[in-house]
């Protein structure tokens, strides 16, 4: 479990592709005081494990699953990314409960300066807008940020100029990707409602060509 409250921004420092999946080295700091193999770490908002530990950094092994359905699957060396370690039960929660678990892909459609913010709209698929509210919470590459508004198919944020500093978020651009994670809490409240049949369930996904390529299955 994971905060949203990024700790440093490392960088990508190789990537070994193979049939099964990836391994990722990544550069490090500040994360690596006391992280061990094993150690769960949010990486722009990916849930993974280290694997092995290196002198600047650490390896991790990611899935193809993961590789098709986050924003690593086009990573390159060099791209920055956002860390974040597992959360401390007798720790401060800053940002909200954030899994690792990666919703969907956003794609940054306009960023505009207002005062000493930076207004950001992110086009969201619609299993990820169903759960946006304003005022309300979403991850966007492992970061805890609060809606402003929210559009038929995109949400506002408003990132201060801390975030832009020290996130990747300061870096993008229009037309980039970022992983958006939803609120936890909105999931859970939905599947109860579900259960009493307060509102409908979810069709299930129709498994076509389509589902299977986009899942790494063909």
């Amino acid at each position: 479990m994971f905060s949203g409250i990024v700790e440093e921004m490392g960088a990508i420092q190789a990537i070994d592709r193979g049939f099964a999946g990836a391994k990722v080295s990544i550069l490090a700091t500040r994360i690596m005081e006391d992280a061990h193999i094993g150690d769960s770490i949010s990486v722009s908002g990916t849930c993974l494990t280290i694997t092995e530990q290196a002198e600047s950094g650490f390896v991790i092994d990611v899935s193809t699953e993961t590789l098709n359905c986050t924003t690593l699957g086009a990573a390159s060396i060099g791209m920055p990314v956002n860390l974040e370690r597992a959360v401390r039960l007798n720790a401060r929660m800053g940002g909200h409960l954030v899994t690792g678990h990666v919703d969907g892909i956003g794609t940054l459609r306009t960023r505009e300066s207002q005062g000493n913010a930076i207004l950001m709209q992110f086009e969201a698929p619609e299993n990820v807008m169903r759960y946006c509210v304003p005022k309300g919470s979403i991850t966007v590459d492992g970061i805890s940020l609060t809606i402003n508004a929210v559009k038929p198919h995109s949400f506002e944020v408003a990132i201060i100029p801390h975030t832009a500093t020290v996130t990747t978020l300061g870096l993008k651009q229009v037309g980039d990707v970022v992983n958006l994670e939803s609120d936890l809490i909105g999931k859970y409240v939905e599947r109860l409602l579900q259960a009493n049949g307060a509102v409908p369930a979810k069709s299930a996904p129709v498994i076509d060509q389509d589902y299977l390529r986009k899942h790494g299955l063909i």
